[in-house]
């Protein structure tokens, strides 16, 4: 089955490549009469060491984010998570103490509480990880996930979704077959068996679970998780679906950021002389992950009647997850100070699929 992700991988690259061509071309036509001197004024600035210098920053940066988000799920994936809610939860915890070593870094820029609803949004798609890589395997939940998130990403922005500026294309045509292709590599991915093992652990058995669990009738069956009761069939479409959902969440996660540039030069906003540096965010992003998880925590621990599954295993990994991802993040918004969101969007969410196809086939033999 490896040639159809590479085939499939192949063509959600042409998509964000067509994408982003349609935008980059669109500022040359923008000038109008002036075509010629916008031409020209565009030859002498990337003539420019300086300014060559800055996109190999941007380069740099956006090739570190992708190689960090793609590899976010590689410290846990041969760990028993459970249910997954722990890890989730300490993951976004490690999320929200580096963000404040980056925030102290940045001399605590304005706090935005709007942009904290992206961190829940975020955190709200996260939950599903746990299952999506026990039912289809870390690439190819990461592979489907990131071509929805693409295309949940490339709709808000084209057509303006909510209340952010739409962005104008000269060749639409062009931009839309890209979509297409976008989405016609997510439905290709959906065809790709996995092989998916349940790994055994010496240690199967939370920390905090009631010892009634684990010496009566039901212990048997006490450190399973719901998706691992499934049959493989029904666990792919619920694994595949899930992915999607998750990935729709997490294209939608950087709108508020959006919304608050977008009205930053609006006098009669809320958001007026707001900053237009993506950096100043992530520190309140990543304030509403961490409160989003900590309330879906506790809402886990109720419904568990305060035995919920915690593996002291994860701990360590689920704070390196969050320290790469937070990295990944500061990476991904420091390449777009240097070469704009519209570029390193469909490069990030493709590229970090990539490498999470390659960590799932070469190293987990997930796809073969």
């Amino acid at each position: 089955m490896m040639p159809k992700v590479k085939s499939s991988s192949l063509v959600l690259f042409v998509a964000l490549f067509l994408m982003v061509r349609c935008h980059n071309t669109e500022d040359s036509m923008d000038c109008g009469e002036a075509s010629g001197l916008c031409r020209q004024e565009e030859f002498d600035l990337y003539s420019n060491s300086t300014n060559i210098t800055n996109f190999a920053y941007g380069l740099a940066a956006n090739m570190i984010a992708v190689v960090l988000y793609g590899s976010t799920f590689v410290p846990v994936k041969r760990i028993e998570t459970g249910d997954g809610m722990f890890y989730h939860w300490v993951s976004c915890a490690s999320i929200w103490v580096v963000s404040m070593v980056g925030d102290l870094l940045l001399r605590s820029p304005k706090f935005h509480p709007l942009a904290m609803l992206g961190g829940v949004i975020w955190a709200t798609g996260s939950i599903t990880v746990v299952t999506i890589v026990k039912a289809i395997g870390l690439g190819l939940g990461i592979l489907i996930w990131g071509s929805a998130s693409l295309l949940m990403g490339w709709a808000s922005s084209r057509f303006g979704w909510f209340g952010i500026d739409p962005q104008n294309v000269s060749k639409p045509i062009l931009n839309y077959c890209g979509a297409g292709l976008c989405l016609l590599s997510g439905l290709i991915f959906f065809f790709v068996k996995s092989d998916v093992s349940l790994r055994p652990t010496s240690e199967t058995v939370p920390l905090l679970l009631d010892r009634r669990t684990i010496s009566g009738s039901y212990g048997r069956h006490s450190s399973e998780y719901w998706i691992d009761a499934i049959g493989p069939k029904n666990r792919r479409i619920i694994g595949c679906l899930l992915a999607v959902v998750a990935g729709l969440l997490y294209g939608s996660s950087f709108v508020p950021i959006l919304y608050i540039k977008n009205h930053s030069s609006c006098p009669d906003s809320i958001f007026y002389q707001a900053s237009v540096y993506d950096l100043d965010y992530v520190h309140a992003q990543t304030s509403g992950v961490f409160v989003a998880s900590t309330l879906y925590f506790i809402i886990y621990c109720a419904a568990m009647k305060s035995r919920p599954r915690v593996y002291s295993r994860a701990i360590l990994p689920g704070f390196l997850s969050g320290l790469m991802w937070t990295v990944g993040t500061y990476c991904w918004f420091l390449a777009n100070n240097y070469l704009t969101s519209v570029i390193t969007f469909p490069v990030v969410t493709a590229g970090y699929g990539l490498v999470a196809a390659l960590w799932g086939s070469l190293v987990f033999k997930e796809i073969k």
